[in-house]
């Protein structure tokens, strides 16, 4: 078939799509594995821990029980129930049945809320560095994406008066991440109400507000977790809060993620999803169930040792010459300056900007990392710890040899 017929099949919406950047890295670093290869990969986002025990066999109870087949739509009634328990119990939020939705991951969820509100020309706030599917799945749906950047010197989280300076009468939502993929950074109770006062302003009732909660008990400081719908109630009618089992639960490959939200939109949700992948997995929703119901003392274990790796990774990223790094709150990820090596040479090549650094890093030192070019803000690159101390250890000597070696 002629190339141009081929062309003109695609869509001009899905040409405004960029490959995830954290996926390409991904496989680039396994095809290099596979060649013989030793990569030390710090490019992935989920638990190097495995799913608990008693969830996994909670799923075998079920496969044995035939749940095998399909599901509601939008998730169980038990799976819901959960959810609306663990809502209430952690976040003080209480929601109905019809108030709840799940599906496959936390970006099915969100795809599907933008998918439902999203009209062409609407306007989506989020703040830098962001999630890398955040503006493409706004694009997707023929929406436009605003950028707000999170200052350094505020670590890496906008303001009140950024996020009012932003808001204009096309703005439906404003994305909240907290804490924050790639940054770690989190809001304290205080910045968050700052902010729900700024949407409980009359000129700005029009605005949703997303609160992606995924890396809720990845915390590793005093600071207290809170979401936007907790500390404002009178945002709750407006506000789509999301969470998932793959963070804290280890459980990234079972895809389930979840949302609570306005009965008019969860329902909108539904009938999105029903036309595109039904149902989450009838195994994965009862071993969901297990997770959020269940024993939940393995969490601090878990907390204590990214808190050690965190602490070791950042003591090491800080010690070398020309990066730099905040030390932050949550999630597992170190977002690391890297400006005092552009416009270096590593073996005559020049680094001109963190996505040259990356490469550079894993041709050279066979180290991967994710630039932050793909999170929206640069000259940054993102570190997960979510692997084993040996490989930390390992990648930080072999970084800090490749940045000495830079002139």
């Amino acid at each position: 078939m002629p190339t141009t017929i081929l062309e003109n099949i695609i869509s001009l919406r899905s040409k405004n799509v960029k490959p995830s950047p954290t996926l390409a890295i991904m496989q680039q670093a396994l095809s290099l594995q596979a060649s013989g290869i030793k990569i030390l990969n710090l490019s992935t986002g989920e638990p190097d821990f495995d799913t608990p025990v008693f969830i996994k066999e909670a799923a075998i109870k079920a496969i044995n029980a035939g749940q095998t087949k399909y599901t509601t739509v939008d998730g169980t009634t038990a799976l819901k129930n959960a959810i609306i328990n663990k809502f209430k119990r952690e976040n003080n939020l209480i929601y109905n049945v019809d108030e709840i939705t799940v599906g496959a991951g936390g970006k099915q969820v969100i795809f599907n809320a933008f998918m439902a509100t999203i009209n062409p020309g609407d306007e989506v706030i989020i703040p830098t560095p962001y999630w890398v599917s955040y503006p493409d799945i706004v694009r997707l749906v023929d929406g436009i994406p605003v950028f707000v950047e999170g200052k350094a010197e505020n670590q890496l989280k906008i303001t009140p008066q950024q996020l009012d300076d932003a808001i204009n009468p096309r703005t439906k939502w404003i994305v909240l991440n907290s804490p924050s993929n790639p940054s770690g950074s989190m809001y304290s109770t205080d910045e968050i109400y700052g902010i729900s006062q700024v949407l409980r302003k009359r000129k700005n009732s029009h605005v949703h507000i997303l609160s992606d909660d995924i890396y809720e008990h990845l915390i590793y400081e005093k600071q207290v977790f809170a979401t936007i719908a907790q500390i404002e109630p009178s945002l709750k009618p407006r506000t789509l809060t999301v969470n998932g089992v793959s963070k804290t639960y280890c459980m990234t490959g079972w895809r389930i993620g979840y949302g609570g939200g306005p009965k008019s939109l969860i329902k909108t949700i539904g009938m999105i999803q029903s036309q595109s992948t039904s149902n989450p997995s009838s195994i994965s929703q009862a071993a969901a169930v297990e997770a959020l119901n269940g024993p939940q003392d393995f969490i601090a274990p878990f907390q204590q040792a990214y808190k050690k790796r965190r602490d070791f990774v950042a003591s090491k990223i800080n010690k070398t010459p020309g990066l730099s790094c905040l030390i932050p709150p949550g999630a597992f990820y170190l977002y690391v300056s890297c400006a005092g090596l552009i416009g270096k040479k590593f073996k005559g090549k020049v680094i001109t900007d963190d996505t040259e650094f990356c490469k550079m890093l894993l041709e050279f030192a066979k180290v991967a990392v994710v630039p932050g070019n793909a999170f929206g803000l640069s000259p940054y690159f993102r570190i997960s710890y979510a692997t084993s101390d040996t490989v930390l250890a390992e990648a930080c000597d072999q970084i800090n040899q490749f940045c000495l070696g830079c002139s």
